[in-house]
């Protein structure tokens, strides 16, 4: 996915000449930390919170300010990745998109990354979710994926983590099923390290209806 895929454009920029208590103003209706500065559809940089809080008169314009921040965009052809390095990076609760004549397109903010990011990881769908370490020269995201299917399920998402100093790697499966169980025991049999799973088969087992009725039972 693209940056300018992800724009939203309801939240509008500030302009140089605008008072420093109009800008908190929209930051407080927004509920964001910064704001993008254009001029004539160019964009010339972002505005944080901080750069105004210290000010002593509220009704002079901005353009009387120092940015804090290194004007931080990216280009609508970037990948999604750099928005998210950029969120990361700067602390940003939003991140300014423009094009290569730096015309300002629009920004993205940081719950349309967070509302991506549930999508991306499949966080909605029912599933398992299982936590494996391997070695970083073991990681074959097809022998994992065959482990998988083999019990009739599918891959949702994955992502990997990796330690500093360390050979060793976290791979994080979401799968299309609850009862994991099969699963965990082929990636055993193949010697892979289970380091956690997670999933909900024991709310819908009926555990809880047995339990119930041990405890009418013992009522009585």
């Amino acid at each position: 996915m693209l940056a300018i895929e992800l724009i939203a454009n309801t939240i509008p920029p500030v302009h140089p000449t605008d008072a420093i208590q109009k800008v908190l103003d929209r930051m407080a209706e927004f509920k964001v930390r910064h704001l993008p500065i254009v001029s004539d559809d160019q964009f010339l940089g972002l505005i944080s919170e901080n750069d105004l809080v210290e000010a002593t008169d509220s009704k002079a314009s901005i353009e009387t300010l120092k940015l804090s921040l290194v004007n931080p965009y990216v280009l609508n052809e970037q990948h999604i990745y750099d928005v998210i390095r950029l969120f990361y990076e700067q602390q940003l609760s939003i991140v300014p998109v423009i094009d290569a004549k730096s015309t300002y397109l629009g920004v993205i903010s940081i719950n349309m990354m967070n509302a991506y990011f549930a999508k991306l990881t499949s966080v909605s769908e029912p599933g398992g979710i299982i936590v494996l370490e391997i070695g970083n020269k073991n990681n074959s995201l097809a022998h994992m994926a065959q482990i998988v299917e083999s019990d009739n399920a599918q891959i949702l998402s994955s992502y990997v983590r990796t330690f500093p100093h360390s050979t060793k790697m976290e791979v994080t499966l979401k799968v299309n099923k609850l009862d994991i169980s099969a699963i965990i025991a082929t990636f055993i049999r193949y010697e892979y390290d289970v380091k956690a799973t997670f999933n909900h088969i024991d709310d819908n087992d009926g555990s809880k209806d047995r339990y119930d009725s041990l405890m009418n039972y013992l009522n009585l």
